[in-house]
């Protein structure tokens, strides 16, 4: 996908991490919750900003991808915090938790208890690729011209031409 997954491993084959799941908003009932999360559970929890802070085996929290061990600590510029204070911190923190994909994901999860303080080098690096984009002026022609096909193709309505002046004259202000 476009964002890697973080996650702590506890030992023993277990893996705390917060992952967007719509179902404990909706159960309490530890039967259904303890299911590996689903596609669809997963989509719904990122809408629905709802998430839990978990823990699952190694090969649950994987979900068939490649797991790479501790890639943060060259990265960041905070000491890494003991072992047992990291794991304690996250066995802490387990349950019901709001989600946002920017401000508040599964590597804020794991810098908060890792580091001491919530961070995420993904969502920095794709808000630094939407400013680069906004403040580009080709971008502020590109959206003219889809708001103009936008009103040739579905007709001049309030749908389609507002937007098309709305649009442009943001990206131009931000720019």
């Amino acid at each position: 996908t476009l964002f890697t997954h973080y996650g702590i491993y506890l030992g023993d084959n277990r893996v705390a991490h917060l992952m967007p799941d719509i179902l404990p908003a909706l159960t309490a009932d530890p039967r259904h919750l303890g299911r590996a999360v689903t596609n669809a559970r997963l989509l719904l929890g990122v809408l629905a900003k709802v998430a839990s802070i978990r823990v699952d085996t190694v090969r649950d929290f994987a979900y068939g991808a490649s797991i790479h061990v501790n890639s943060l600590d060259a990265l960041l510029k905070s000491p890494a915090l003991g072992a047992e204070e990291v794991a304690g911190r996250a066995e802490r923190l387990l349950g019901a938790w709001p989600y946002s994909l920017l401000w508040n994901n599964c590597e804020h999860f794991v810098t908060h208890c890792r580091y001491g303080a919530a961070a995420s080098l993904q969502t920095d690096k794709l808000c630094e690729t939407l400013k680069m984009i906004i403040r580009d002026q080709r971008s502020i022609l590109v959206s003219v011209l889809l708001g103009l096909a936008s009103i040739m193709c579905l007709g001049l309505a309030p749908s389609t031409t507002l937007p098309t002046i709305f649009i442009p004259f943001i990206l131009w202000m931000a720019g």
